[in-house]
């Protein structure tokens, strides 16, 4: 049986105004955004539940917005 390690996933009880700034590969000088997911994503090992709110690079944002993965609000 295998268990899964809860530790890197995003808690689902973390206040709905925490910000976590997810670092990924991007260029020199990228500005940073703010996002809300609309859908679960996994980035480099870490688990993110729909309504999380994270900071990422602006590249990788546009980037998440073609793909559906940003709410619109």
């Amino acid at each position: 049986m295998t268990t899964k390690n809860l530790t890197k996933s995003a808690a689902p009880e973390a206040p709905a105004d925490e910000v976590n700034t997810v670092n990924v590969t991007s260029a020199l000088g990228a500005g940073m955004e703010t996002i809300t997911l609309s859908h679960h994503l996994n980035i480099e090992g870490t688990s993110y539940l729909p309504g999380a709110k994270i900071r990422v690079p602006s590249d990788y944002a546009r980037r998440l917005r073609r793909q559906g993965y940003v709410a619109r609000t």
